[in-house]
């Protein structure tokens, strides 16, 4: 079925931020048409849906995020990052079973649709897992595959996904590994030499806290974080990196001199007293910025209304200057830019011939209102009940409240529940810091 939405206020965000009214047509899984005014002589094989005035945009692109983490929610609060990690969470991950991953993440996948996020770049230990949860559920999802730690993935990735196969439908699939600190030099050498092969980007969580880059300057040769894997060219194909909190004026002309973006998660950097990025040198600099949540054991919440205004607000305090990071480029932040870093060039913003990934923000409601500045009102005043429509390569799968998936979500709520109490440790476990 195609899809043709009328009166709708229709919120483009490149070259800027933009909103024009109109009409919309998605015919299949892309935008066909967008106009004043649009009519279709065959209405058999088209929905038509009045926005009554309400914005269309493109969905969120979540930029970082550990999806079937979900499971650690409310159970792993009040620690700093290494207690976090080895404290709580390499406990719970070693009681993971073959087919967990999967229904853990159906439940952030609901979680997105609510929060009109219609991609996620997705981080986790078994990417084929990840891979079916996004299929059954019809979230475009790009996986990051990191062969670090385990010999044999190196040849299967090699033949399954990076040669010539990194797109499957809605998932598409992205080299990297979870961290310097949690990586032997070996093995870091061994994923550059494969980004080279086939000249892919690289993707990994660097410069998150003081910890990590200390204990990176203490282990090797005084070089911080970005500098050791730049040296053993890691990004010598762009990528990206997730959080980039603690970076050096030198990491910084590194990263824009390689072509490498970093998604930033103020959320999550906030809650485990990780620090704030400074948004704004690295974007003087040139580096594109994208903005994720990471996952919903350190967010908690999978929001990007709540985000986009952490951004912003957390700048301006840092900086002491109100008009720091403004919400028109924070909504840039969580749209195209981060669909630059992952590499979803065809569903970054609404223009005929893109991927119809598209949201309805409803402007019917008290935090919308007055209509002063639109846009400002989505970054400063909106939240996840504005969202009345998620759309996702043409289907809409979340409208007006309910889910419109294959699956029932009190079934996927009591599965997940029935994981976590399997897996869930009775109290806080010492873990040494894992090392792939």
């Amino acid at each position: 079925m195609d899809t043709l939405f009328k009166n709708a206020r229709i919120l483009t965000v490149t070259p800027k931020v933009k909103i024009k009214e109109g009409d919309l047509l998605v015919c299949k899984d892309r935008i066909a048409q967008i106009a004043k005014h649009i009519e279709i002589k065959d209405r058999s094989n088209t929905t038509i849906i009045d926005c009554d005035g309400n914005v269309l945009m493109p969905g969120f692109k979540n930029g970082h995020a550990h999806s079937a983490m979900c499971f650690a929610r409310s159970a792993s609060d009040g620690y700093k990052l290494w207690d976090w990690l080895n404290r709580v969470i390499f406990p719970m991950e070693s009681r993971l079973q073959p087919g967990d991953i999967r229904e853990l993440s159906k439940v952030s996948f609901l979680e997105y649709l609510t929060s009109g996020i219609t991609s996620v770049f997705d981080m986790y230990l078994n990417p084929e897992e990840q891979a079916q949860a996004a299929k059954d559920m019809g979230m475009r999802s790009v996986v990051l595959l990191q062969p670090a730690g385990y010999p044999e993935r190196y040849s299967r990735y090699e033949s399954e996904y990076l040669n010539g196969h990194m797109e499957d439908g809605l998932v598409t699939y992205q080299l990297g590994f979870h961290a310097e600190y949690t990586v032997v030099h070996d093995d870091l050498v061994k994923t550059a030499a494969l980004a080279k092969k086939y000249h892919l980007p690289v993707y990994t969580h660097s410069n998150e806290t003081l910890r990590d880059v200390d204990s990176c300057i203490d282990r090797n040769r005084s070089m911080r974080p970005i500098e050791y894997l730049d040296s053993l060219g890691i990004f010598d194909c762009g990528g990206g990196i997730f959080h980039g909190v603690h970076l050096s004026e030198n990491e910084q002309y590194i990263l824009r001199d390689r072509g490498v973006g970093i998604v930033t998660n103020p959320g999550s950097n906030a809650k485990l007293a990780s620090g704030i990025m400074h948004i704004l040198y690295c974007m003087e600099k040139g580096i594109n910025i994208g903005l994720g949540t990471d996952g919903p054991g350190s967010n908690n919440a999978l929001d990007m209304f709540r985000e986009m205004y952490l951004s912003t607000i957390l700048q301006k305090l840092q900086n002491s200057d109100p008009t720091a990071l403004d919400a028109l480029t924070v909504l840039q932040m969580a749209t195209v830019n981060s669909a630059r870093i992952m590499r979803l060039f065809d569903c970054d913003d609404l223009k005929v011939g893109k991927k119809a990934d598209i949201i309805m923000i409803d402007l019917h409601r008290p935090s919308m209102q007055p209509f002063n500045d639109i846009a400002r009102n989505i970054v400063y005043s909106g939240e996840k009940d504005c969202v009345k429509m998620t759309m996702i390569n043409g289907r809409i799968l979340y409208m007006d409240g309910e889910f419109k998936t294959d699956f029932d979500p009190e079934d996927i709520y009591q599965r997940a529940q029935k994981i976590t109490n399997r897996i869930r440790a009775p109290r806080p476990i010492k873990h040494r810091v894992r090392r792939a």
